[in-house]
């Protein structure tokens, strides 16, 4: 039996012609007969001759090789998935930060916008409309101080559920009295709740960051800007809400406690899911963690740094409705001032996640106190809308995220059993600041007037950045 197989000769190559050559002839006492050796020469130049054809093939029309074809389907396959696991997990953060906007957008900021109207109502100084939120944040650093011991007794969910419904009954209470006393009992209390809220979220936005490390930076940003959605529904809140008689605010206080049950209903939600999903090691792996657990002091530049944040940021937060007033800006201008905050605060998530995950040390903090620094120097100088609304926008996109690189830095530098601890002691010399903070610049309001209070809180928020400028990392993760 014959057989023939074809066989591309060189000098055919670029014509496509082919010779057909005996590979194979009639078997002689059972072995067959080679094909003659220029013949298989011939067809061994063959892969030479196709690999120049190629190179001579544009781009575009050369053969994809099929290991390429395979790592780029992988490839695509493994991006999909990551997608896909990566959603859920931003989901699950976003509804979350409900909570912050819950302690910190509507518990504490809206207050700037009562102030004006409490003031006017109740006939208070700036001093003493400051006391309330020295109230709020003395209330803010006991719960902090007893956070540790009620975490070892309920989970981070219950107390973060607990905190959120005890707010919204609270925020409902303020709009029941009108008495400068009962009023700044109660806002110790919510201060209390606030911190329930606000710490237990943190762990639990901690533990879902540990889950997707390449996204941690962007899930605590999202956590704590959730801060800008109670800023925003405040902006719109309070202004529909306040009435020109007696008391007017009180109305106000009715919204927002609503305003808190509605967030509270999402975030809770989302709180149990983590809290099911995400849970914390075994405690003998806890308690290996914990001899390994760095000493307070060797953080003591973050803290102060921290601190002088509270009080520079805190100040700003407070007054800066009263002076745009005071400025003769219109409440049209200072409702859209309030609203560009909240959204700035909102979007600074992803504004810097990058600097959160790559800063292990104290620079990401030092970094946004400078800018807050510069943010809150603005209005005190200059009076145009204009300036408010860039002030506004630099200052939304920025303090919120000051607290997310504290929490961050816990992560980096101290074992996931610490986390807790550690928040607290960020978030304790944070109410500490906050207590300082609007009694020290109203008193200064009161005798060299809001700008020059200002400007006091632009120099603590730099002294603040030099600072944490300062703090090194503890242990590399």
């Amino acid at each position: 039996m014959v057989v023939f197989r074809a066989c591309r000769l060189p000098g055919a190559e670029a014509r496509g012609t082919f010779s057909r050559t005996r590979q194979a002839t009639i078997a002689t006492n059972g072995q067959p007969r080679p094909a003659p050796p220029d013949m298989m020469m011939k067809c061994r130049i063959r892969p030479f001759w196709q690999k120049r054809l190629a190179a001579s093939l544009p781009t575009f029309a050369r053969p994809m090789p099929t290991k390429t074809l395979d790592a780029a389907s992988t490839s695509k396959a493994t991006g999909a998935t990551g997608a896909a696991q990566r959603l859920p997990t931003l989901m699950l953060a976003a509804s979350l930060s409900l909570g912050s906007a819950i302690a910190l957008g509507l518990a504490r900021f809206a207050y700037a916008l009562l102030l004006p109207s409490m003031k006017f109502d109740l006939g208070w100084s700036f001093a003493q409309a400051g006391a309330m939120n020295t109230a709020n944040a003395l209330g803010y650093l006991l719960g902090a101080l007893a956070f540790p011991r009620l975490a070892r007794r309920w989970s981070a969910g219950a107390l973060f559920s607990g905190g959120c419904v005890a707010t919204a009954l609270l925020m409902a209470g303020s709009g029941l009295l009108a008495d400068t006393d009962a009023l700044l009992a109660l806002r110790v209390i919510t201060g209390v709740s606030s911190a329930a809220v606000f710490i237990s979220g943190g762990v639990l936005a901690a533990r879902l960051a540990s889950a997707r490390p390449h996204d941690a930076g962007l899930v605590l940003g999202l956590y704590y800007g959730g801060t800008g959605w109670g800023i925003v529904a405040s902006s719109v809140l309070v202004p529909l809400t306040i009435f020109n008689v007696a008391h007017g605010w009180q109305y106000a206080w009715f919204a927002l406690a609503l305003a808190c049950a509605a967030l509270a209903a999402v975030a809770v939600g989302a709180a149990r899911k983590i809290e099911r999903v995400h849970a914390m090691a075994s405690s003998a792996a806890q308690l290996h963690a914990a001899a390994d657990a760095p000493r307070w002091p060797r953080f003591s530049l973050a803290l102060a740094g921290y601190t002088l944040f509270g009080v520079g940021y805190i100040g700003y937060m407070t007054f800066i409705v009263a002076l745009l007033r005071n400025a003769g800006m219109s409440a049209a201008v200072v409702t859209c001032f309030y609203l560009l905050l909240g959204v700035a605060t909102v979007v600074s998530a992803r504004v810097w996640s990058g600097l959160l995950d790559r800063m292990r040390g104290g620079q990401a903090l030092a970094v946004l106190n400078a800018l807050l620094a510069i943010a809150t120097l603005l209005p005190a100088l200059f009076t145009q809308p204009w300036v408010a609304f860039v002030s506004g926008v630099l200052f939304g996109a920025t303090f919120l995220s000051a607290v997310a690189s504290t929490t961050a830095f816990v992560r980096h530098n101290l074992p996931a059993s610490h986390w807790a601890k550690g928040i607290s002691a960020f978030t304790i010399v944070f109410a500490f600041g906050q207590i300082v903070g609007p009694m020290v610049i109203g008193w200064v309001s009161d005798g060299a007037g809001l700008a020059r209070g200002l400007v006091y809180s632009a120099l603590l928020l730099a002294a603040g950045a030099v600072l944490a400028a300062c703090q090194k990392a503890l242990r590399l993760t």
